[in-house]
């Protein structure tokens, strides 16, 4: 099956794993953090850390973008879903994301109309269809989303519908990883960068990491294969006392990322500060609607109140995003905090740390 069983050959992952063991043998303990969920996912789908020696710590980090959105923007789409005449659209896997008294599902269930779309021009196809509703698209993601929710956007104004409306919540992604390494609670000896995000960024947009900071970085693609392959660039790096960018998902990523993404979501956003659970405000880590598309801003059109913002007591997600703790320092891990029963963003999406432990992990 082309490319697929290709980047999951096992005597070529065994091979990796030599290299791996060969390049951090003698070394001290040496941390590096996988920045994106999925691959988080790919580490423990795989057992790739059964691969890996002890000395060598993988790191989860903040790129789930449903798991950093802050609590007060859970309250505040579910307040708009509250109000009458208004429809609610979301991405799904933000539908169970818990707020600080209830969820997106639970509005539901209480006759509340929110919808689960796969685009936002789903969303943006509703409202034409329903002019007497206003649509609000829960505007939640990094990078890869934000342009065609910019797209969006100018399709509504081309078409003249004046009843789409997007909650914005979108972030970019190198202002979070310079805030780990800079703040000194963390030690990073090494990233590796998201896959799907530097599609659209490009692999340049890490330099300023290597550069500045002296953090070896390394985009890699989602198969066990790609993910080995990284680790064995970084560690090469560490042994050899580099900081630099290395390209290792070829087949997808460029420098320059995509440009026509790039000009779209310039024409339509421009960068602002923004809040993330665990990291708190990060400047210049988020997206605005520029002030000619402030028509289809839902925070600047529509007015709610919403209830002073908390999370469950004894919710460690914000600490598992920053990389200080993991899920199993958790007490309410598997205990009471379940899929079933999920009482932390981490544990709702499917890129979500907590999520991906309770599914893949056998370690209680």
């Amino acid at each position: 099956m082309k490319y697929i069983d290709e980047f999951r050959d096992n005597s070529l992952a065994r091979a990796l794993a030599r290299n791996i063991a060969h390049l951090a043998e003698g070394r001290p303990e040496v941390t590096l953090m996988e920045v994106c969920g999925t691959h988080t996912v790919t580490v423990f789908k795989h057992g790739l850390k059964d691969l890996i020696p002890d000395n060598v710590t993988l790191l989860a980090g903040p790129g789930c973008p449903v798991c950093v959105t802050p609590t007060d923007y859970i309250d505040k789409a579910i307040a708009y879903a509250r109000l009458e005449g208004v429809t609610v659209a979301t991405f799904g896997d933000l539908f169970r994301v818990p707020g600080s008294s209830s969820s997106l599902e639970k509005e539901r269930a209480k006759g509340g109309d929110i919808r689960i779309v796969y685009s936002p021009l789903d969303a943006l196809r509703f409202a034409q269809e329903n002019g007497n509703r206003k649509v609000i698209f829960l505007g939640v993601g990094f990078e890869t989303t934000a342009p065609l929710v910019a797209v969006s956007i100018q399709e509504a104004g081309r078409r003249g519908i004046r009843n789409y409306l997007v909650f914005i919540a979108h972030k970019v992604m190198p202002p979070p990883m310079e805030a780990l390494v800079s703040d000194g609670e963390l030690r990073i000896d090494g990233f590796l960068c998201p896959g799907h995000v530097s599609t659209i960024i490009g692999w340049g947009a890490y330099r300023f990491l290597s550069q500045q900071y002296r953090i070896p970085c390394v985009v890699a693609g989602f198969e066990p294969l790609d993910v080995l392959e990284g680790i064995v660039m970084l560690l090469r790096q560490i042994r050899n006392g580099d900081s630099q960018v290395e390209n290792q998902y070829r087949r997808a990523v460029r420098e320059q990322g995509n440009p026509r993404a790039l000009s779209i979501m310039k024409e339509v956003f421009e960068i602002a500060d923004s809040e993330w659970r665990g990291l708190g405000i990060i400047a210049g880590s988020g997206l605005t609607l520029r002030e000619r598309y402030r028509g289809y801003d839902a925070e600047a059109n529509i007015e709610v109140e919403i209830e002073p913002a908390s999370s469950h007591p004894g919710c460690i997600c914000g600490n598992v995003l920053k990389g200080v703790k993991t899920p199993l320092d958790c007490s309410l891990f598997r205990r009471v905090c379940t899929p079933e029963n999920p009482l932390g963003a981490c544990m709702v999406s499917s890129e979500g740390t907590c999520a991906i432990y309770y599914k893949y992990s056998n370690r209680a």
